[in-house]
Formats: C-alpha cells, sequence, structure tokens
C-alpha cells in the first residue's frame, strides 16, 4: 500500500487553519479555523478550532480550496506571531498497512491521547472507530490535501491542542514527518515548540515484503515514480543507478491515470539491466479488503499495468539476480550459503 504522500499533490492550497486565501470577488473577510483570515463572499460557518470559515472557495481538482486564478503556489497562512496559546503536542503517526492488526500499541496509544487527529480520508477510515470516536475533532482531506492538512495539524498544535496527523505505513517514508518540520521552521516556531514527535509505522516495503516470502533480506532501495515532488529524468537516472547494481528494488506510486508513461519507462529501464525472468512480487493493498499478491517476471511487468492490480495502492518488489521463487515464495538469499553448509 501506499504512504501519505504518494498522493497526486496536483492542486493544493494553504491551510484552513490558518492560512489565508484570496479570491478576486471576495469582498468580506472572516476569521480562519485557528485564528489566521480567508476572505469569500459567502457567510462564514463555526470552525472546528473556534474561529469561523469560509465556504465560498472554489473546489480545486483535489478538494482543496483554491483562489480563482487557479494558482497552485503555496503560502504558509498564520506564523507564530498569530498564536497567543500555550502550544500543544503535535505527533506524526504511523498507521502501518492498513488494518488494526498492523497498527502498534505505541501508534493506537498516541492516538488515543491526541485531542484532534489530522489525515487523508481514506487513512482516517483505517483507524478503529474506538479511537476516532474519543478524539475532540476529525479533520480530513480528500487525495493531494498533503500542504493543507499538514499547516492545519501545525495550526491546530499551536493553538494549544495536542494533534496527531496520520498516514499509512511509516512517518518518514515518503511521508509527512519532513514536510511538517519544514512548516513549522516556515512559520517561525521549532519542533521543541510544540513537541514534535515521529511514532513509526510498518512501512508498504516490509508489509508487503512479508507476503511475498523473503524477498528483503539483503541490500535494497526503494524508488517512487510519482513525479509530482521529483521529475521523472532525476527518477529515471535513480532507476538505472540502482537496477545496475544487485539491489532488490521496492517501487512505490507504480502507476496513476497521470502516470502511465512513467511505469512503462520504468519496466524498460529495469529491463536493460535484468534479465526477463527477474522474480517480481506485486502487493495491491496490503492488509485492506481489496489485497492482492502476485509473483510474476520483469519481463511480464508492463502488461500488468492494463490490470486492477497496479495502482496507487500497489507496492513492487523487484527480485535481484540471486532472487528465486520456491513454494510460491520470494526469496533473496543474505549469503549464508556461502558460509555454511546446510
Amino acid at each position: 500500500m501506499s504512504t501519505d504522500t504518494d498522493a497526486d499533490a496536483d492542486d493544493e492550497s494553504t491551510s484552513k487553519c490558518g492560512a489565508s486565501s484570496s479570491s478576486e470577488s471576495s469582498t468580506e473577510s472572516s476569521s480562519s479555523k485557528c485564528g489566521g483570515s480567508s476572505s469569500n463572499t459567502d457567510d462564514s460557518s463555526s470552525s472546528k478550532c473556534g474561529g469561523s470559515s469560509s465556504s465560498s472557495s472554489s473546489s480545486s481538482k483535489c478538494g482543496a480550496s483554491s483562489s480563482d486564478d487557479e494558482s497552485n503556489e503555496q503560502e504558509v497562512g498564520a506564523t507564530i506571531d498569530d498564536f497567543d496559546a500555550e502550544p500543544g503536542q503535535l505527533i506524526a503517526v504511523g498507521l502501518g498497512p492498513g488494518h488494526p492488526e498492523g497498527m502498534t500499541e505505541r501508534a493506537k496509544n498516541a492516538l488515543l491521547e491526541a485531542d484532534h487527529i489530522v489525515g487523508y480520508t481514506t487513512y482516517i477510515e483505517l483507524i478503529p472507530d474506538e479511537i476516532t470516536e474519543q478524539a475532540d475533532d476529525i479533520y480530513d482531506t480528500p487525495m493531494c490535501g498533503e500542504v493543507s492538512r499538514t499547516e492545519e495539524s501545525i495550526d491546530r498544535a499551536l493553538a494549544g491542542n495536542d494533534v496527531a496527523i496520520v498516514g499509512s505505513g511509516d512517518p518518514n517514508v515518503y511521508a509527512l514527518a519532513g514536510l511538517a518540520l519544514e512548516i513549522l521552521e516556515s512559520k517561525g516556531a521549532t519542533a521543541s515548540m510544540v513537541d514534535f514527535e515521529v511514532v513509526p509505522g510498518v512501512p508498504a516495503a516490509q508489509s508487503c515484503a512479508a507476503r511475498l516470502g523473503a524477498p528483503l533480506v539483503n541490500d535494497t532501495v526503494s524508488v517512487s515514480l510519482s513525479d509530482h515532488l521529483v521529475p521523472m529524468p532525476e527518477i529515471e537516472s535513480r532507476l538505472h543507478s540502482v537496477a545496475s547494481e544487485n539491489f532488490t528494488i521496492t517501487i512505490y506510486n507504480p502507476w496513476s491515470r497521470k502516470r502511465r508513461e512513467n511505469f512503462e519507462k520504468a519496466c524498460e529501464i529495469l529491463l536493460t539491466h535484468r534479465d526477463p525472468d527477474t522474480p517480481v512480487g506485486i502487493v495491491h493493498g496490503a492488509g485492506r479488503d481489496d489485497e492482492q499478491v502476485m509473483i510474476t517476471e520483469l519481463g511480464e511487468l508492463e502488461d500488468l499495468g492494463e490490470s486492477e492490480i497496479i495502482d496507487m495502492t500497489t507496492t513492487i518488489v523487484v527480485g535481484t539476480e540471486d532472487t528465486y521463487v520456491w513454494d510460491d515464495r520470494m526469496v533473496t538469499p543474505r549469503g549464508y550459503e556461502t558460509k555454511y553448509d546446510y
């Protein structure tokens, strides 16, 4: 399964919790959800942080609000100087593979102790009801709301709340831990000011490898095919580098409607360095109701891009020249066979 920032971030907007947004037709200003300001032409509604929010902003392609000129530029709204409260705590929590049994006890306890829980809508839905029901407030955004919901979580913490921002997998694997620290810095705040903490979760590479057998027991590398934050030429260069060495390669974000060519190019690059019969493991929706697991060969991978098994919730594990399939399990030798008789 994919992690939080795997979502396609085409049209991020500023946060509703202290950030400011503008519209060419705006004539009134109202308080934002955590004390910042936003402008619009409609009546304001009650906010989740005690202020008021607006409703006239147009929806972007990713569900967040945007200005009338459809600008994609991001600006930090409120800064540390806009908050009078004693800051609360901000915790980035990894949910793991997507089922309650895959969450660590530390993650569950952190969510139970949080006043507010913030996250991508799909990830919020993965949290057990007994946890979400005890929270004072749940704030979620659709796909592509990474920047807005991360700033929302920070502003809520600066307003005095204990906040957990969640993502699948681990917060440090293609996820929001780094973004949270960057936005804190841009606001003039510090990590210690909000007692920032990361609660790790099982990353997609590990949870998917567990479904495939033992493909990652030697040196491994992860590469994301999403080019929203990394240019595709740079991704291609990285693929050439790691494919030419004998790493097991875990591929995140392999396919979307906008990235068909990226997947096809990745398959082409892999085949220039590895044999077509190299074992490849595919795990769709690990730990979820629609989970699918397949072991195939590298030469067959590109054709599977047209199938339902490969999408944004899929993780692909490409074996090394030593990886083999035994009893429907991928096995990458660690090297014990060169030292011991067994």
